[in-house]
């Protein structure tokens, strides 16, 4: 075995040694991770077929270059064995590494499925040209607040037209529709402010149709939501009373 075909398996034996489990945390299959994860493998995949490719492409040009003006090219015959041997083999093998990297990509969108049985549920509603968000008991809120460490699943709907929302610190992108609940989940693991944007065009304010999402500990979470509840209490007792006048 030569110096490249040894390099060349120890690329593909990188790749496929390439840490599966790093998306799991606490026992959570971490869709985030495991994009992540599969976008390195892509990467190193296709480098490996650029240089597979490149080399070879440059030893032709060299090894085959014509000497003079008047040197004509001329193929070597190949015997019907070899024909087929180098039109399928090297099919053969590409095709495998696509259906690996295909499998893993079925495997990852069945983690993006599949939320977890402790997330903490939050609706979100799209309108021309901004999101609300509905915790429950009456608390809403134009920003998305979560607590470290629990997997957060959004239920979503659209008022008037066709939404994406889109968690680009989570990896996470799903169309939002009238009439239609749709889902995704994430789980976040450490304080951070980020943001989340709309990336199906809605319209003329669709550029601006982004809000803040900030992962708070868990205290900090805890006094929020209190505070939020009683202001959500004091508003519906002070509707009832102008209700009742």
């Amino acid at each position: 075995m030569n110096r490249i075909t040894r390099i060349l398996f120890s690329l593909f034996g990188v790749l496929a040694a390439w840490p599966a489990q790093a998306q799991n945390y606490d026992g959570i299959n971490d869709p985030a991770t495991g994009w992540d994860h599969l976008w390195n493998e892509v990467l190193i995949d296709i480098t490996v077929i650029g240089v597979i490719f490149g080399i070879a492409a440059i030893y032709m040009m060299i090894r085959y270059r014509a000497k003079s003006p008047e040197d004509v090219g001329s193929a070597k015959p190949l015997s019907s064995a070899r024909a087929w041997g180098w039109a399928l083999i090297p099919a053969a093998i590409f095709m495998a590494d696509d259906f690996f990297l295909s499998a893993k990509g079925w495997t990852l969108w069945n983690a993006y499925r599949q939320v977890p049985e402790n997330a903490l549920e939050i609706k979100a509603t799209a309108q021309m040209y901004s999101w609300e968000f509905d915790y429950g008991n009456g608390v809403l809120a134009d920003e998305l607040l979560v607590p470290v460490g629990q997997p957060v699943v959004l239920r979503m709907t659209s008022m008037d037209v066709l939404h994406s929302f889109f968690l680009t610190e989570f990896r996470v992108k799903e169309d939002v529709m009238p009439g239609r609940i749709t889902y995704l989940w994430f789980h976040p693991r450490e304080p951070l402010e980020t943001f989340v944007t709309c990336v199906e065009f809605c319209g003329t304010g669709h550029s601006v149709m982004a809000t803040a999402v900030k992962v708070l500990p868990v205290d900090d979470y805890t006094a929020w939501m209190t505070e939020a509840k009683a202001e959500a209490d004091a508003e519906a007792v002070a509707d009832a009373a102008g209700t009742e006048s």
